[in-house]
């Protein structure tokens, strides 16, 4: 029964893995190549390309919304509005004049619609189908973004070379455009709607703000906040690390991708684990990972193995935090609610990411160093990690009163 869900839903799961592979996230694992050629040829300095992460914030305030607008209108034509706007960014970089505002613009208005191609789309699409093989199947889907991710550095990377970053931007355009086609065409078209079921998608006033104060919920959020406070420094500035401390524009390229590599496994073996052992055990183990990468980063190690060490771990962690988010929410929560809350988790993200880049950009602006930086984000995964534990513990299933949790699942 475990893998039948498998075969009965693949058309939906298959869609779910390219949607959540294509849109967005496509653009978090391959931002980073572009930062050294973009540096050059404007002369934008460190600190200022660090500053892209904080614009997250903006984004923040669109997510919960774009939450709501799931639940209630379904994933097909939120894919439809996301699949859109992706494309046509990646294709607006390519006519940028230098001004890196220009560049800043152009990056907030295709995430703000980009949004729709993430996990509150295709996480929902995953909830919706599998129950018992809910944790691998989400991991899966999840696991979609950095296995294109693998795959499309050194790709990219070899091409932004040879023929420069428009070109990098071009073919983004061109792969987001056409697999988001492939997935919206294989998502399922939902039935009309009865009045029963669209009065039972309502969400109260007093309902949202009992949400609003679980305190399971609020603990999940600064959980959440904390283990991505150095999100952007896996993005927008790994390369740039590994380069200043010596490596070569391709070696630093292959460490991304190792990056993007254990981000997978990260992914595949922490929703293995969500389907057998106690989530709280399983966040506390994975999530203090990346504690021994930032010191070792912040250490200054040159020694090959001690890099790759060091990043495979981050990158590990990185891919384990979504997939135990969204497994707690949907086991814990009414999963009518389901995209809303998940969206709450995506601004945590988006959150933890842009006060993580702010930081950064002054700590180098101060010390043009990046050690302060990676010493924070080591503390602060290690607490968030702590917290997850503590908040996923098995609790005594209680009645469902008014919608808003759902019992904990055995």
């Amino acid at each position: 029964m475990y893998l039948r869900e498998f075969s009965i839903n693949r058309q939906a799961f298959i869609s779910a893995c390219l949607g959540m592979g294509l849109g967005s996230a496509l653009s978090h694992y391959t931002a980073s190549l572009f930062g050294p050629e973009l540096l050059a040829e404007f002369g934008w300095s460190r600190a200022d390309f660090a500053l892209l992460g904080t614009f997250a914030l903006v984004n923040l305030l669109f997510v919960p919304f774009a939450g709501r607008f799931v639940d209630r209108f379904g994933t097909r034509i939120s894919a439809i509005i996301g699949f859109s706007a992706m494309p046509l960014g990646f294709l607006a970089f390519t006519q940028m004049s230098g001004n890196i505002y220009e560049f800043f613009g152009i990056w907030v208005v295709q995430h703000i619609f980009g949004i729709l191609t993430t996990t509150i789309v295709f996480c929902r699409v995953v909830v919706e189908k599998f129950d018992r093989a809910r944790g691998f199947a989400l991991s899966l889907v999840l696991t979609a973004a950095p296995f294109f991710g693998v795959i499309s550095v050194p790709l990219l990377g070899g091409l932004i070379e040879a023929q420069g970053w428009r070109a990098g931007y071009i073919a983004l355009a061109m792969i987001s455009a056409v697999g988001g086609l492939i997935a919206i065409l294989m998502m399922e078209r939902r039935a009309r709607r009865t009045a029963e079921e669209v009065a039972e998608l309502q969400l109260p006033r007093r309902e949202l703000f009992s949400l609003l104060r679980h305190p399971t919920l609020l603990v999940f959020l600064f959980a959440m906040f904390l283990v991505n406070l150095p999100q952007s420094f896996g993005t927008l500035q790994l390369k740039l690390v590994l380069m200043n401390g010596g490596q070569t524009s391709e070696m630093a390229t292959w460490m991304m991708s190792l990056y993007a590599g254990g981000v997978i496994v990260g992914r595949l073996l922490s929703g293995l684990a969500l389907d057998r052992i106690p989530a709280h055990l399983v966040a506390i183990t994975i999530l203090s990972l990346p504690t021994l990468g930032y010191v070792l980063l912040a250490a200054e190690v040159s020694a090959m193995p001690l890099l790759f060490l060091a990043i495979g771990v981050i990158g590990f962690a990185q891919g384990a935090e979504s997939d135990i988010g969204a497994y707690l929410v949907s086991r814990r929560f009414d999963t009518k609610n389901f995209s809303l809350l998940i969206s709450f988790m995506s601004a945590m993200v988006g959150l933890g990411g842009a006060v993580g880049s702010l930081v950064m950009s002054m700590t180098l602006r101060t010390t043009d160093s990046y050690q302060p930086f990676l010493l924070l984000a080591a503390g602060g995964t290690l607490v968030g990690a702590v917290l997850f534990a503590i908040a996923g513990r098995p609790a005594k299933a209680e009645p469902v009163t008014d919608g808003s949790e759902a019992p904990q699942a055995p």
